[in-house]
């Protein structure tokens, strides 16, 4: 590892008088590791592990089938859907845990589309997260006369048109970090008479969102990044309450049935946001994502949202002498109010560079074709981590780490 000075007086006493530093231990973080990938996947809670062995040992091993009662297993979805909905701006009957983010998106695009009449049309921006777009491509499959339509950015809100059913964008963009306004975006919809869904994963609980502020009336979410809930932890989907009864999920399976243990033979639609629940919830991934969730509640949820840009305003401002020097350029927007948490640099050998910093223990990740995401997550990254971070990048960049065959080759997963 490359040896490193101490951290300067002004990050010492950021860390100092940050009000989340006490949060940060609560996180099992591999030592001598900077680990700025919770965009991608968040760190690990301690207190998962021990709600995962009394969940396996004494609910299942012990309580067994009767475990659905007496620990509540079959409340999880509901509940702990209500309490994503604090993290959003949501109402707890407006949020519902399941599935995943893919499967929750083709709930939502469907039952948007049947609910919309004789639109027809699924518009996105071309560089919108890929599954969205692959979910959309394959609900356009199942309709006749419908087509999948996109603008960039710049002129989205201009192309929603009177054949628009639904537009489907992501709240911070994946790569690039770009936040929409959503409030804008939401009433330019509506005035056209358009839905929108809108895709959280990038950006809830690591910056504010308002769905009810911003009159949002569709969403999904992943549980597995700033959510800290686990490799493939379950999403949750939002419905605005207002908009329950007219929409219908196309994936009618026996747990977003009216009653469920009726058995009765013809399928009847649960009133509410239990409707778009569809099979047995899996429960060990949904406690894992409980006990996040759980934790993040304790933070005060405007502190996040200031650390996260003062994290990512440090960052930048690190980095700019490297973007000089060594031909990175900053394709994150600079102003907070337009941006997410992460931050991202694009430079033609980002992919080796990622390689060489994580092998000098600071993690970051790489998005094709070149770009270099780092991501600080508020509620364990500290200031002193992001000032390394960079230190270190400075040093991989000034002796050449980054320039080796073996890092030319690039894994399945980047």
């Amino acid at each position: 590892m490359i040896p490193l000075p101490d951290p300067p007086e002004s990050i010492r006493l950021a860390d100092g008088n940050d009000p989340l530093a006490g949060l940060r231990g609560r996180f099992l973080l591999p030592p001598g590791v900077i680990y700025l990938d919770g965009n991608s996947l968040g760190a690990l809670p301690k207190a998962t592990p021990e709600r995962l062995r009394r969940a396996i040992e004494d609910e299942w091993g012990g309580d067994l089938i009767a475990s659905w009662n007496k620990h509540d297993w079959i409340g999880a979805p509901a509940r702990i859907g209500g309490k994503i909905a604090q993290l959003i701006g949501a109402k707890p009957s407006e949020v519902v845990v399941a599935d995943s983010t893919s499967v929750n998106l083709f709930k939502l695009l469907v039952a948007a589309l049947r609910a919309q009449g004789d639109r027809r049309v699924i518009l996105t921006e071309p560089d919108n997260f890929p599954t969205d777009g692959y979910i959309a491509e394959g609900v356009v499959g199942l309709f006749d006369g419908c087509a999948r339509k996109t603008a960039p950015a710049a002129e989205l809100e201009a192309a929603i048109g009177d054949d628009t059913a639904v537009v489907v964008l992501t709240h911070v963009h994946y790569k690039t970090g770009q936040r929409w306004d959503m409030a804008r975006v939401n009433e330019v919809a509506r005035r056209r008479g358009a839905l929108v869904v809108w895709d959280l994963s990038h950006s809830a609980g690591a910056i504010p969102v308002d769905l009810a502020g911003s009159r949002a009336e569709l969403a999904v979410g992943c549980g597995y990044k700033y959510l800290n809930g686990g490799p493939g932890a379950p999403s949750y989907l939002y419905v605005a309450e207002r908009l329950q009864s007219q929409m219908a999920s196309p994936l009618s399976g026996w747990m977003g049935h009216a009653a469920p243990f009726a058995f009765e033979p013809v399928y009847q639609p649960a009133t509410g946001i239990d409707r778009f629940l569809c099979g047995t919830p899996p429960i060990l991934s949904l406690l894992a994502l409980e006990t996040a969730v759980d934790l993040m509640l304790e933070a005060d949820l405007a502190a996040v949202a200031a650390k996260a840009e003062a994290l990512s305003e440090l960052l930048i401002a690190e980095m700019a002498p490297l973007c000089a020097a060594h031909g990175f350029t900053l394709i994150t927007p600079r102003r907070f109010a337009d941006r997410g948490a992460h931050v991202a640099f694009a430079h033609p050998h980002a992919y080796e560079i990622c390689q060489a910093l994580i092998a000098e223990g600071v993690v970051g990740d790489f998005r094709a074709p070149d770009v270099l995401r780092l991501g600080p997550a508020p509620l364990y990254t500290s200031f002193s981590d992001i000032w390394r971070a960079v230190r270190t990048l400075e040093q991989v960049m000034r002796l050449r780490l980054w320039d080796r065959p073996d890092y030319r080759t690039r894994a399945r997963v980047t």
